[in-house]
């Protein structure tokens, strides 16, 4: 059985070729993923503990406490024998302003002080060693715009401004604070005096000749006292790569996510294969079984073939993912800005083996069923033509039918719970369930599917002669050997559609969000200080106001009392010169906003925990408690969240705060973009921390972030589209073999080349649009519904424009999968074919 085996598969080998790039192709991605990764984490790690090794003894403050070490502790560890020289890194907030004089971020940058000796070296140019110089994070760089020579400005603890010159670059890693924050690179005393800050949040120490890490810590150890940590610079390394690891882990999870989409789509496509090459050699199958073969030796052979195919396949799929890898890790890393570009690829043998086990695996479990059919191939089944038809069962049956609407009933069921009752996080997992259980329904009712498709497309298909007829009733007479083929395709459509679902609903609901939640023309707010918050001074406001060019100025201030029994975090705010339900307006959970008034309060639905219009709040103020009757309830995610007090009752309640959090400007109706933009200029000019954030320009930021996320993800299902081709074609391949006779015969009748060739190619075509209207159908809705069950009151959003593509696309790859099968066809000697040769 096994030189049969063998000898069957260099007979065959062409049948199989499109089998193994489909699974090639997935496990190309899972290996790609695994060893992209591994390079990651093992790049990040080497430099970090680069970085750090360099270092012998490293003090720290305790814990997470954030308290300096205090400036003497510096002396003290110089001054000991075991220690040659030894430096302490100033690390606080100090606002970088970009060229226009603004400052760089919502969060101010980090000034860091590099001195003798520093965990840190400049990328590009040199380090300061003098007061009037700087080196930036390269990040903070591409961000503001600076080069290295340059002239830049810093604000101090008091807002004085600084003129620093570039001298270099610094790659921070994957230090999270700088990749926040950025970063200013100062010496030690210039970091002082800009930050006002004294002590270190770290002191670096190298080790005397002769003495080693592990005495010098001992001897920091000793004089550091109590709140203090000493470790060595290699333990301190091994954290950050520790931290490094989670963050190439966590983009592992999201990519390998891809990665089994893949290899499902692979495996139906192997399933359909091997379902086809079974059910064409059962005249093979049947005399193996005359001359003595055992069912089970007629399964091993099946599962021996699927065996070799899976292994082949996955070796070349791991070839291909190393060097997918390769080219990933060369574009991703400085994509990423982890300075990755000359690291070594990691290819260890976990990415391997793993690669190999899914790939072979896959197959052999997507070959079993196949295999088990095979064994029960009658004896005299010799003696008849092979009929493949007879092997994949044309019928639909009850049975299969009642069972599909049972899935389908039962994911219509999760869904209209997920819709009516929208949880977040939770809803989404039920949603996801649903597609689940409607993609199986779908399967199971694939024949059914395949037949209503080709009954509508029939009479189309008709009007293009005889070709359009003959593959009509191609794709009819055998329904379910077409629907395992589409279902592959039906898999890649389903997500493509969704994805592209919920990006333009998202899209059409932060347009509307933004129209009506914030009518203005810009926001203005201060960069946010140590503890989360900013203001923007009382001057700017009312300059603002007194502005001929500006029609309306909406300022919001906001107090975040602490208070037992409600949500961690909430918020009390009020809007001053805005008119609740006109000037800002929001989704309405129950009740009016323009009811809010003294005494009279607006909460989001978490806040009012279960109360209802009408009840009482009590909100912890500055000068007690305080209840307030709630007049309006609106959706947690509103701009309006936590508690919205008049200002009168906000003033009673917090007259400490004096200052807004958020200015809201609005121009007047005959005055020029440019003059209210002027306005505005003109109002921050001593406040350079202030950031201004027009509404154009948050809208783009918005469709940015969701354009960038939809094109990677496409980019990333596409994957499982070109699979999904493969197995199409490779279906028609089979299809054409199982038929050669059958097309001689034609041929013989008086049917062209050309003619064949079109048959072939509408065959395909049919395929393809029907998985791919099926995946649509199922997308669209599921998009729908995982939108809603997150985000309430979204904005359904149907794109035409990309799902009219998609189904081009498919059309187009019908037709693309069906070149070689035709061609081969085509070329068939008619005499030849009629001898069953």
């Amino acid at each position: 059985m096994l030189r049969t085996t063998l000898a069957g598969l260099r007979l065959h080998k062409g049948r199989l070729v499109t089998t193994a790039l489909a699974i090639a192709l997935g496990v190309m991605f899972v290996a790609g993923t695994l060893v992209f990764t591994d390079t990651l984490r093992a790049s990040y790690s080497a430099q970090v503990m680069g970085s750090a090794e360099r270092m012998d003894a490293v003090a720290l403050p305790e814990g997470e406490s954030e308290r300096p070490l205090p400036p003497g502790l510096l002396e003290e560890i110089r001054d000991l024998p075991e220690i040659d020289r030894a430096e302490g890194m100033v690390r606080a907030e100090a606002p970088l302003l970009d060229p226009d004089g603004r400052a760089v971020g919502t969060l101010p940058t980090l000034a860091v002080s590099v001195g003798d000796p520093s965990r840190y070296t400049a990328a590009q140019g040199e380090l300061p060693d003098a007061d009037d110089e700087a080196a930036l994070a390269t990040s903070t760089a591409e961000t503001a715009g600076y080069a290295i020579g340059d002239t830049a400005e810093v604000l101090d603890a008091d807002g004085e401004r600084h003129t620093v010159t570039i001298t270099g670059l610094v790659d921070f890693g994957v230090d999270p604070q700088v990749g926040y924050q950025g970063a200013v690179v100062l010496t030690p005393e210039a970091a002082s005096r800009v930050t006002g800050v004294e002590g270190f949040a770290e002191i670096d120490a190298v080790a005397a000749e002769g003495v080693s890490a592990e005495e010098a810590v001992a001897a920091v150890d000793a004089v550091a006292g109590s709140g203090t940590e000493v470790i060595t610079g290699r333990t301190l390394g091994e954290r950050l790569a520790d931290r490094a690891g989670v963050e190439a882990d966590s983009m592992a999870t999201a990519l390998l996510l891809f990665a089994v989409v893949s290899v499902v789509v692979a495996a139906i496509v192997i399933q359909n294969t091997f379902a086809i090459l079974v059910a064409q050699r059962r005249r093979e199958m049947a005399l193996l079984r005359c001359v003595g073969a055992r069912r089970g030796q007629v399964f091993a052979s099946v599962v021996l073939e699927a065996l070799v195919v899976g292994l082949a396949a996955s070796a070349l799929g791991v070839l291909a993912g190393i060097a997918l890898a390769a080219v990933g890790f060369r574009v991703g890393g400085e994509a990423l800005d982890a300075g990755t570009g000359a690291a070594p690829l990691v290819l260890t043998p976990t990415a391997v083996l793993v690669s190999l086990a899914v790939g072979t695996l896959t197959t052999l479990v997507a070959a079993a069923l196949p295999a088990r059919r095979a064994t029960f191939t009658p004896p005299l089944a010799a003696l008849r033509d092979s009929d493949v038809a007879t092997g994949l069962d044309r019928r639909t049956g009850w049975l299969r039918t009642g069972a599909g609407a049972v899935l389908l009933g039962a994911s219509a069921l999760l869904v209209s719970y997920a819709v009516a009752t929208p949880s977040g996080q939770q809803g989404l997992v039920v949603v996801a369930l649903a597609g689940i259980l409607a993609f199986i329904g779908v399967v199971v009712w694939s024949p059914l599917l395949v037949r209503l498709a080709v009954a509508a497309l029939a009479p189309l298909l008709r009007l293009l002669g005889a070709s359009g007829a003959l593959a009509a009733d191609n794709a009819r007479r055998n329904p379910r050997r077409a629907a395992t083929a589409m279902v592959a395709l039906t898999v890649g459509a389903t997500l493509i559609s969704g994805y592209s679902v919920i990006n333009a609903s998202m899209q059409a609901t932060t347009d509307d969000m933004l129209d009506r939640q914030f009518p203005f023309d810009y926001q203005l707010s201060a960069q946010l200080d140590g503890e989360g918050t900013g203001t923007v001074p009382a001057e700017v406001t009312a300059e603002l106001r007194d502005s001929p060019a500006v029609g309306s100025v909406i300022a919001d201030r906001s107090a975040f009392p602490e208070a037992e029994g409600r949500p961690a975090g909430y918020r009390v705010a009020t809007y001053r010169g805005a008119d609740l339900g006109r000037d800002l307006e929001s989704e309405m959970v129950a009740g009016d906003l323009s009811d809010v008034g003294p005494g009279r309060a607006a909460v989001d639905e978490e806040v009012a925990a279960g109360r209802g219009i009408g009840d009482t709040i009590t909100v912890e103020t500055s000068r007690g408690e305080r209840d307030f009757e709630i007049a309006a309830i609106v959706p947690t995610s509103s701009q309006l969240w936590g508690v919205t007090l008049v200002p009168r009752d906000f003033a009673a309640a917090f007259p400490e705060i004096t200052e807004d959090s958020t200015v809201l400007v609005t121009g007047a109706e005959d005055a020029e973009p440019r003059e209210v933009r002027a306005a505005v200029d003109a109002a921050l000019a001593d406040h350079p921390t202030v950031q201004v954030v027009s509404m154009s320009d948050m809208r783009a930021q918005f469709d940015g972030v969701l354009a960038a996320a939809f094109l990677a993800i496409m980019a990333m299902l596409g994957l499982a589209v070109v699979i999904a081709v493969f197995g199409i074609a490779n279906t028609l391949a089979l299809s054409v073999l199982e038929r050669t006779r059958e097309s001689a015969l034609l041929r013989a009748l008086g049917l062209r080349r050309g003619q064949l060739r079109v048959m072939l190619a509408l065959e395909a075509v049919v395929l393809c649009l029907t998985g791919a209207l099926v995946g649509v159908a199922l997308g669209v809705f599921f998009g729908w519904a995982a939108g809603v069950a997150v985000l309430r009151g979204l904005i359904f959003q149907l794109p035409t424009g990309q799902i009219a593509a998609f189904l081009a696309i498919a059309v187009a790859a019908g037709l693309l999968a069906s070149v070689l099968p035709a061609r081969r066809a085509a070329r068939a000697s008619i005499t030849a074919a009629m001898a069953g040769r």
